[in-house]
């Protein structure tokens, strides 16, 4: 049987999501996204209390054009203790669709069908991709090797290969893409469509500083280290001077702690905390401790600008 393509699952006219990034994204850009013809997606932890998180749908859904779609990102493990009451008021707003990371989708997938809600998981491997299809995902975000962020491991076309061979959900590809030419490549690949991130984060509608935005375009790919320094998990940062100055590897202590199986969880924990505080503060305000999430894309941007060029440039 066909896979459905990513404009009729999300009822959109042009095959791209607008990434969800922490801080980043915001109603601004998925508005303007959504005016484009693309769907849109914020972190649910973009917002402290749940009544932000219902009025920035409530605004969305007030803004919604046909030819857009707009949905929020759910991290789904013990780290964010604001998952189940963010997913009650997302069920119960009734969004468009949920992109799950970082943990087992099993009851957001259930709750969100019963309110009629589409739900796409993050994947970086088939081991996982067959766990979420067997759970009822809608389909599969594939974070490759060239995502910003958090990365998987595998180069585009292996893994959009691999999970179009090996399972019957409609493939998403995220990672690499800042050109029509890489929009070409994905869907040639067998991907229904992309998820794009970092190309955003220089737009005049993202939600971060104008030395973060300015750092995207006076950056590029070569500058794009990985660094455990913030979750413990490798993620995708510009090499900074600060960055170069702290390192991007655990320190022994660190490393040792987690190894232990019963510190293992409070240190990833405590790091992901200290992690988060450092790439707020980075985004939000001038500071010698620059940490700014990006990926490789940044390559591509040349100036600041409106999210209806980005996805012009993308998809047209």
């Amino acid at each position: 049987m066909a896979k459905p393509t990513l404009t009729s699952l999300l009822n959109i006219d042009r095959p791209l999501i607008i990434a969800p990034m922490f801080l980043v994204s915001n109603t601004k850009m998925v508005i303007e996204g959504m005016k484009s013809g693309v769907a849109g997606c914020i972190p649910a932890l973009n917002y402290r209390t749940l009544e932000e998180l219902r009025a920035s749908i409530l605004e969305l859904k007030a803004a919604k054009v046909s030819g857009g779609s707009f949905g929020y990102n759910l991290i789904v493990n013990k780290s964010n203790i604001k998952y189940k009451d963010q997913l009650a008021v997302l069920c119960d707003e009734k969004v468009d669709f949920i992109i799950t990371s970082l943990g087992s989708p099993e009851e957001t997938i259930n709750a969100a069908h019963k309110a009629g809600i589409k739900v796409f998981c993050d994947v970086t491997d088939l081991a996982f991709a067959k766990k979420v299809e067997s759970l009822g995902a809608d389909a599969l975000i594939a974070v490759n090797n060239l995502a910003g962020g958090h990365r998987g491991p595998t180069p585009p076309e292996a893994l959009i290969k691999e999970l179009n061979l090996n399972t019957g959900l409609p493939v998403i590809s995220a990672g690499g893409v800042s050109t029509k030419s890489d929009l070409d490549k994905m869907l040639s690949y067998g991907a229904i469509g992309v998820s794009v991130g970092s190309p955003f984060i220089a737009s005049f509608e993202s939600g971060v500083s104008e030395e973060y935005k300015q750092a995207c375009v006076d950056y590029g790919a070569n500058d794009i280290v990985l660094t455990e320094k913030i979750s413990g998990t490798p993620c995708t940062v510009i090499n900074t001077p600060y960055v170069q100055k702290v390192g991007t590897k655990q320190s022994w202590i660190e490393k040792t702690l987690s190894k232990n199986k019963t510190l293992k969880k409070w240190v990833k924990m405590i790091r992901y905390v200290m992690g988060s505080n450092a790439v707020t503060k980075a985004a939000t305000e001038v500071t010698y401790k620059t940490v700014w999430v990006a990926g490789p894309t940044i390559e591509d941007t040349r100036a600041i600008r409106p999210v209806s060029a980005i996805v012009d440039v993308i998809t047209v």
